[in-house]
């Protein structure tokens, strides 16, 4: 069997500019990678604790009051009620479940995964280490006549990097033409509970996109961002019972087992609200000041309406920027890590704790293009 070929990591290319920005005397202010940086909430701490007394194996499918959890959950903040607990799996993070699904659906050679233009590179590496043919395309047109090839569409709504939300009616138009060539739909909603300034982030368990049926779609999701719980690789997948069911068997055979203590973890943050809330509190207080430093650097702000992320552009070469900020010390993510037409824009974590924010301030260009001290002397 053949190795798959398989991009370049893009973050190696990134590492002497971190090392750049590490150099300055105020110290590296990272809004590069999106890891919390906020402690884990003291309840879901103690739901570990208590469950880690764990000497048998833990089951894979998760138990049965976790499922129902995420059912729950799903009727209490996504607006989709008719989950169904069968259709519920935990997963070792939403990463590996990124990249595995379509071995996982038994996809291979000739078959097509869909996923969008600007995306996570997982989308990408996921078609590849199957032997499927990865297609980058935002609408349904750019497919063209090969559209009876592609087998999983990925969505990721709210998106990385770009922070877009698609709205009900175009996630329904993508679900109606994937159910009429056999596609399955995936959904990567991590950000959902990430929404600003009163927008609406709906899922694809929403009935008004996907009526009163969930078959041919699934919804990844992860409590790493609005728990904090990056650490405990704690996710789901949910949604079609038969296709949960069909990569259950698969998981059984491998070993691929959220470990009992993490489960009970999740089952207790997914049935709390209040620490969510506090979460989204202070993500938005560093949106608002770090988006008044984007626009004092001269950043047009596109998208970024959900989740946690800038997708921010000063029309030059996406390197150009990473270059300019790492001699001030800040370190950021070039556009092209997502694909080509990302090339113009950086993405900007907002997962950096208060501290670092107000640095960046100090940190504003001055008019001649050198850097002002915390003082606001040139330097």
């Amino acid at each position: 069997m053949t190795a798959p070929v398989l991009p370049d990591f893009p973050w190696d290319k990134l590492v002497p500019y971190k090392t750049r920005a590490g150099q300055h005397p105020g110290g590296i202010v990272d809004l590069s990678v999106g890891t919390p940086v906020d402690p884990t909430p003291e309840l879901v701490r103690q739901a570990l604790a208590d469950a880690s007394d764990a000497p048998g194996y833990p089951q894979t499918y998760g138990t049965p009051p976790l499922r129902q959890a995420v059912a729950d959950w799903f009727a209490r903040r996504r607006n989709a009620p008719g989950v169904d607990p069968d259709g519920v799996m935990p997963t070792i993070g939403s990463k590996e479940l990124v990249a595995w699904l379509p071995l996982l659906l038994g996809l291979g050679a000739g078959d097509v995964v869909m996923h969008p233009q600007v995306a996570y590179p997982t989308y990408d590496v996921g078609a590849r280490l199957t032997g499927a043919t990865p297609l980058a395309a935002d609408g349904t047109l750019q497919v063209g006549p090969g559209a009876r090839a592609v087998k999983l569409v990925w969505l990721n709504s709210p998106g990385n990097p770009t922070g877009r939300v698609l709205g009900v009616e175009h996630l329904k138009k993508v679900v109606d033409w994937a159910r009429s060539i056999g596609a399955v739909v995936a959904s990567d909603e991590c950000y959902a509970e990430l929404g600003w300034d009163g927008v609406e982030v709906p899922s694809i368990l929403d009935p008004r996109v996907c009526g009163d049926s969930h078959e041919g779609l699934l919804v990844v999701y992860s409590t790493s961002k609005q728990s904090s719980l990056a650490g405990y690789r704690a996710a789901f997948v949910a949604g079609d019972p038969v296709l949960v069911r069909r990569i259950l068997e698969i998981r059984k055979h491998a070993g691929m087992i959220v470990p009992w203590p993490v489960q009970e973890a999740l089952r207790v943050a997914l049935g709390d609200d209040e620490h969510v809330a506090q979460q989204r509190e202070r993500y938005r207080r560093r949106r608002e000041l770090m988006r008044d430093w984007l626009t004092s650097e001269g950043f047009k702000i596109d998208h970024s309406e959900a989740g946690l992320y800038f997708w921010a552009t000063r029309d030059e070469p996406c390197w150009d920027t990473v270059a300019d900020l790492a001699e001030r010390g800040v370190l950021v993510t070039p556009g092209d890590f997502y694909g080509p037409t990302g090339a113009r824009h950086v993405r900007v974590a907002m997962t950096v704790s208060d501290e670092r924010v107000a640095q960046l301030a100090a940190r504003a260009a001055g008019p001649d293009g050198s850097v002002r001290s915390a003082g606001g002397n040139l330097r």
